[in-house]
């Protein structure tokens, strides 16, 4: 059987990509700092015979044994109020992570993914944004840590393909969510759900009208797995390119959740993008995907989900 490693395996997208990867015949295994994972992502995981959970910083060396055929490198907080809270981790999990991991690759001979994102693009001047646009990202702002740890990353990537030949693939991802999205993560999909589920005010930054574009997670997944199977090196934007504004999304959320809060506004944070959107037509050329579930639909199973963790008492 093919085997797998995925750093950050028991984040958000880890856990996720890990789940998928097993039901399609994979061994697997995850590493994680638990930073700003959690054992409880991969809980009907543990116990299985091709699945192993390894705790472990991937800025230091990382030891695996036996084969490996592809390496997943998605280790890195990925939400602002992970990656402002710990700017320094980021950085380096973004340079010495992406090194250490890309190592493991060439010493394995396996194919390696890095997750990238659409913060390459900064506050974008060029809209909507396709792979070939360089970015307008402040790289000395408190936002830049995450940016541009991200945009090394994918130098370094595409430096060990030239220099190595090593089989690369980028991909850039917009605005995921869904289940095992923790409750503190800081992302606007989590922070209006909660708000609704405690009967607290949806806090919108600014005015609502910088525009995002959500992506369902098993639309998120499927996209990401079908870039690993293809022949493209990246990067390659996947994500929903429909287009909805913050305050589109706090009245959607109010209409499905049935909640009776209000919407207040604080300010809007430094270097906020005001526009956010996928060109998702290389993807669409080349893996002949695009995103099935829509933004309504996904919210409510995102949704559904934190309501049953909290009679769990997860959440």
């Amino acid at each position: 059987m093919p085997r797998a490693i995925v750093t950050g395996g028991a984040g958000f997208l880890g856990s996720h990509l890990c789940r998928e990867l097993l039901s399609r015949g994979w061994d697997v295994v995850a590493i994680d700092n638990l930073l700003t994972g959690t054992l409880d992502n991969i809980d009907d995981l543990r116990a299985l015979d091709r699945f192993e959970f390894i705790e472990h910083d991937v800025t230091e060396e990382i030891l695996v044994d036996g084969t490996v055929d592809a390496v997943l490198h998605f280790a890195s907080p990925a939400s602002p109020r992970d990656y402002l809270e710990h700017p320094i981790k980021t950085l380096k999990v973004g340079s010495l992570g992406t090194h250490n991991t890309l190592g493991l690759a060439k010493a394995t001979g396996a194919r390696f993914l890095l997750a990238s994102t659409s913060e390459v693009y900064g506050d974008p001047l060029v809209h909507p944004q396709r792979e070939d646009y360089w970015g307008n990202v402040n790289p000395v702002g408190p936002r830049g840590v995450y940016d541009e740890a991200k945009r090394f990353a994918e130098a370094m990537a595409m430096a060990y393909h030239r220099a190595h030949d090593l089989d690369v693939r980028i991909v850039r991802i917009f605005n995921s969510y869904g289940p095992f999205l923790r409750q503190g993560d800081g992302r606007v999909v989590s922070n209006f759900l909660v708000q609704a589920l405690d009967d607290k005010p949806l806090t919108v930054y600014g005015d609502g009208g910088q525009t995002r574009s959500f992506c369902y997670v098993d639309d998120e997944v499927r996209g990401i797995l079908a870039l690993l199977d293809s022949d493209w090196v990246g990067p390659m934007n996947i994500g929903n390119p429909d287009e909805f504004t913050v305050l589109e999304l706090a009245q959607l959320v109010l209409e499905l959740t049935g909640a009776d809060s209000e919407i207040v506004f604080d300010p809007l944070p430094v270097d906020d993008p005001t526009r956010r959107r996928p060109d998702i037509g290389l993807a669409e050329r080349v893996l002949g995907w695009r995103p099935e579930v829509d933004l309504r639909e996904g919210l409510r199973r995102t949704y559904e989900w934190y309501r049953r963790e909290r009679e769990r008492g997860r959440v």
